[in-house]
Parts: C-alpha cells; sequence; structure tokens
C-alpha cells in the first residue's frame, strides 16, 4: 500500500501541511514535533518526493552521486574534485543537475541511496568506488534503478567505466625493472578496492615475467592520503633488507613517501625510487617531480555521466564497459640506474 503523507499526518496527530513543513525544514516547527513526524515516517517506511512534479514528468533530470565514506579522502585527494568536474560537465552539457549523497557507514551509504531512489530524487546514479560485495549496488540492483560504476565490477552486466587497471601497474613495475630495481615494493589502498586487488596482480604479474620472487613484507596497505604513504615508509625503511623501487597506488601516498624518506634521512630516487598514479598537477611541481599513471580523471568522470545519461534515456549501450586509456608519465623519482644483479 502507497504511504501518503496524509498517512503520515494522521498516525502524528498533526496535519498535512505540518508534515510538508517538517520534509522542507521549516524554521518555526518545534524540535519535538519534527523528531515525531520522522518517527513516523520511518514506521510507515514513507519516503518524500521533493521534486513532486517528476510524477507527471518521469525524469528529474538530476544525477545522483555516491561520494566516498572517508571525508579526509574526498577533501584532500584531488582525484576527486577532478573526477567530479568531469561529471559535472558533461552534466551540465546533457542539461542535467548533479545530487551528491554519502555516508560514513556501509548501511549509511545505504540509506542514502534508498532516499534518492524511492523518493524520485534522482534519474540514475553515479558510484565512484568499487568494493566487493557492495550493498549499494545490490540494492540499485534489485529495484533495476540505472547507475554506474567508476571502477570494475565482477558482474560483466554492470555499466562501468574504468581503467585497465592490471594493465597499467604492470606498466609501471616494468619501468622499475628496466631500471635496474629486483627489489620493488607497493604500497596498496583499501584491499576491499577491486582497484587495489587489479594493481596488485599487475605489479605480481610483472614481477612473475621478470623471474621476481614476490615478497609480501614489501606490501603495505592504508588510505589514498598522504599519511598512509608517511606511516609505509617508517615500516619498509626499518625492515633488514628494504625495497629500492616502489609502486604506490596514488600521488596523495607518494607526496607522503618522499616527507617520510626525507625526515628519515633519505632521498628519492637514489634511494628509493618511486612511481604513483592519477598524474595530480602537484607531481610535476613535487621535489623531485613524480613519475606517474596518467588514468584520465577528468575522462572518467565525463565518461561516467555521458553513460548514465544514455542509459537513463534508454538508449542502446553496445558495451558495459568503457576502458579510459593510460598513460606513464615519467619523471625524476625514478629515473636512477641501479646495476642490475
Amino acid at each position: 500500500m502507497h504511504v501518503t503523507i496524509v498517512d503520515v499526518a494522521k498516525k502524528a496527530g498533526v496535519s498535512p501541511s505540518t508534515v510538508s513543513r517538517v520534509i522542507s525544514g521549516h524554521p518555526r516547527i518545534s524540535p519535538a514535533t519534527i523528531r515525531k513526524v520522522k518517527e513516523i515516517m520511518e514506521e510507515l517506511g514513507y519516503h518524500p518526493n521533493v521534486m513532486a512534479k517528476s510524477l507527471v514528468s518521469k525524469t528529474t533530470q538530476t544525477l545522483g552521486l555516491l561520494l566516498p565514506r572517508s571525508a579526509e579522502e574526498l577533501f584532500q585527494n584531488l582525484f576527486f574534485s577532478e573526477v567530479i568536474r568531469g561529471v559535472i560537465s558533461q552534466a551540465t552539457r546533457s542539461s542535467y543537475d548533479l545530487m551528491m549523497t554519502t555516508g560514513t557507514t556501509e548501511r549509511e551509504e545505504v540509506e542514502a541511496v534508498t532516499r534518492l531512489v524511492r523518493g524520485r530524487r534522482v534519474d540514475g546514479i553515479i558510484l565512484l568506488y568499487s568494493r566487493n560485495a557492495d550493498p549499494v549496488i545490490a540494492f540499485l540492483k534489485e529495484h533495476s534503478f540505472p547507475f554506474v560504476l567508476i571502477g570494475r565490477s565482477e558482474d560483466e552486466a554492470i555499466l562501468t567505466v574504468d581503467n585497465d587497471n592490471e594493465q597499467a601497474a604492470y606498466d609501471v613495475t616494468k619501468h622499475l625493472i628496466q631500471q635496474g630495481h629486483r627489489r620493488i615494493g607497493f604500497v596498496s589502498g583499501p584491499p576491499n578496492l577491486i582497484v587495489s586487488r587489479d594493481r596488485l596482480n599487475g605489479y605480481k604479474k610483472a614481477l612473475k615475467d621478470a623471474d621476481i620472487p614476490f615478497r609480501k613484507d614489501w606490501i603495505v596497505e592504508g588510505e589514498f592520503l598522504q599519511e598512509s604513504g608517511y606511516r609505509a615508509m617508517s615500516f619498509l625503511m626499518s625492515l633488514p633488507e628494504r625495497p629500492t623501487g616502489l609502486v604506490v597506488m596514488d600521488d596523495m601516498v607518494a607526496f607522503g613517501v618522499t616527507r617520510g624518506l626525507n625526515e628519515l634521512g633519505y632521498s628519492v630516487p637514489q634511494h628509493l625510487s618511486i612511481v604513483g598514479f592519477n598524474n595530480l598537477p602537484m607531481s610535476e611541481l613535487a621535489t623531485p617531480p613524480i613519475s606517474s599513471v596518467d588514468i584520465g580523471i577528468y575522462q572518467l568522470g565525463y565518461t561516467a555521466s555521458q553513460v548514465l545519461i544514455r542509459a537513463v534515456k534508454g538508449e542502446d549501450i553496445p558495451h558495459t564497459r568503457t576502458i579510459i586509456p593510460h598513460r606513464l608519465i615519467v619523471r625524476e623519482s625514478s629515473l636512477y640506474h641501479l646495476a642490475t644483479e
């Protein structure tokens, strides 16, 4: 049975106009009334439609964007501002608005997306992260709601926009091998992210092809933050046998790596050659300039928005997976030839 604003008002003992004002955030409604009305809305499973006009047109001309859980990552890592810029650029060009949401936990993320979908607030959703067994994806699939994932999915039926992250990490590792390195470490991202797994696999494959043994003790996991790179150096440089080359999941992490090395009295690339990912503008300005994989961040967002709008309009999309090309930008941080063993 469809729950209406009248049902909520009757159960809460207030007028429908009071419920409407609670939904719109009217300042003159008492906290007690707001709390009571929201409790009844939750109990009855009522989701307000903030865009009632969409009931007629069946479209909101708005796309949803699920942001990462970590506020630190969102505001400190330039990857997200650049990918969002790409999303907005294409959405605006196609006369779509953007509504962003997030959550600090898995449950809050699902609740946020549920409100967007059941409240008919958006026509489709873009997800910025590709996680294993993601309940948000399960919810969207269950409700046949249009969405695009920036990243790779094991489910080939899902629309995705991604890089070939395994090949990119292979190329990076091969570059360090060609510089004479045989002791190569890896600073990874969160292990539940598919991109972390793909890049780790590419790194392992390059080592295997070069007959270099894989060393688990040279793998450090963390977040996409400077602090993760800084902590990784405290660990790696304290080992009896240290790597001489390092593949780093993200340029922001690489900045932390160089800072940690400098404080420990080491220098890049003489003591440790590093290569990062994302080719952030600051990478070229760092000391020394950091070698990095340009993954086309803006293009990832722009294309994801483009694909989602086509899906929303019901257009035919011949390939569910769109790959954005990558290229390795070699700079001073990895240009130090070691004598091969």
